[in-house]
């Protein structure tokens, strides 16, 4: 048995404060451990073209390659992710060993003086990244302007605070985690209105295939059964769908006693259209709700939104 261990993350405020919970998580069922942080700068962290940029692109994994070549080359044990930026698809070699239960999936929006959507002036700036949010309230909200706004959550509360937009989109999960409050720092947008992306509020714990060690820890101190299979659900949809790329695409699933809902929403880039889909199945077969989902959603034009050009 191994006494040390080593995490990766990134060097964001929000990314370590989310590998500090998972270390505790860990430390709170194997007493005996060290465990050592290793902060890694990703590409996402250091390029400074804009996101919309750099997906458009053709780069995916921008805040997940750097740390999993260091897992590859064995400079740490596991890497904690936000679940909705790690590709659906995983280099050879590692495996997504643990998801953990997960946090509040919903987007918020964040204002100066706490203003909802719905009072926010015609014309007010609204910053976001996410082509998939953008898509989506451009739909419902046609009187604001959506504007692009890159960075970690410090960095575009930042410009928020400094006048840059009237209201910035982000999780709402990511805000919780560093002890901003619903209603009174942020309001929650229904999934009505932005359905969320696949897997957000969810964290994810990638390691190597071939550690059993780790294998061992996910199962017995991380991993949450039902969170697994909503977000296999989400991510079954997002690659049934071509998400190789930034794509507007919503998906959201939910478990209720052995039943699973999957919804999924593609908006038109510039809010002419949103087509939505929801289906159940047995929670033991996420799948068989995304592969109907996926059929439903093409059938109504979703792969002419989805063309990335």
């Amino acid at each position: 048995m191994r006494s040390k261990l080593r995490a990766g993350t990134r060097g964001s405020k929000l990314a370590r404060r989310q590998t500090a919970l998972i270390i505790k998580q860990i430390l709170d069922k194997y007493t005996e451990l060290e465990i050592e942080e290793v902060v890694i700068s990703t590409k996402g962290d250091k390029d400074r073209r804009s996101f919309k940029d750099l997906v458009t692109g053709g780069e995916t994994g921008l805040f997940t390659k750097e740390l999993e070549k260091a897992l590859l080359s064995d400079e740490i044990d596991f890497a904690v992710h936000s679940l909705k930026d790690l590709p659906v698809e995983l280099p050879p070699g590692l495996v997504l060993g643990a998801v953990p239960k997960r946090g509040l999936p919903y987007d918020a929006l964040v204002t100066r003086d706490n203003c909802s959507l719905k009072e926010l002036s015609p014309g007010s700036l609204l910053g976001t990244s996410s082509l998939r949010r953008a898509s989506q309230l451009r739909h419902y909200f046609p009187h604001l302007r959506v504007v692009d706004i890159r960075g970690n959550l410090d960095t575009r509360l930042r410009k928020l605070a400094g006048g840059n937009v009237d209201a910035v989109i982000l999780a709402a999960a990511g805000l919780m985690r560093l002890g901003y409050r619903e209603n009174e720092d942020f309001s929650l947008i229904p999934p009505e209105i932005c359905l969320p992306a696949p897997g957000q509020g969810a964290l994810a714990l990638e390691i190597r295939e071939d550690d059993g060690f780790m294998r061992d820890i996910c199962t017995t101190a991380l991993d949450d059964y039902r969170t697994r299979q909503t977000v296999y659900a989400e991510r079954a949809l997002l690659q049934l769908l071509g998400g190789g790329c930034q794509i507007p695409l919503g998906a959201f699933a939910q478990v209720e006693g052995d039943t699973l809902t999957l919804q999924g929403a593609v908006a038109a880039p510039d809010g002419s259209q949103v087509i939505r889909s929801e289906t159940t199945c047995h929670v033991q077969s996420p799948q068989e709700a995304s592969y109907h989902i996926a059929e439903e959603l093409i059938e109504k034009g979703a792969k002419e939104i989805l063309t990335c050009e």
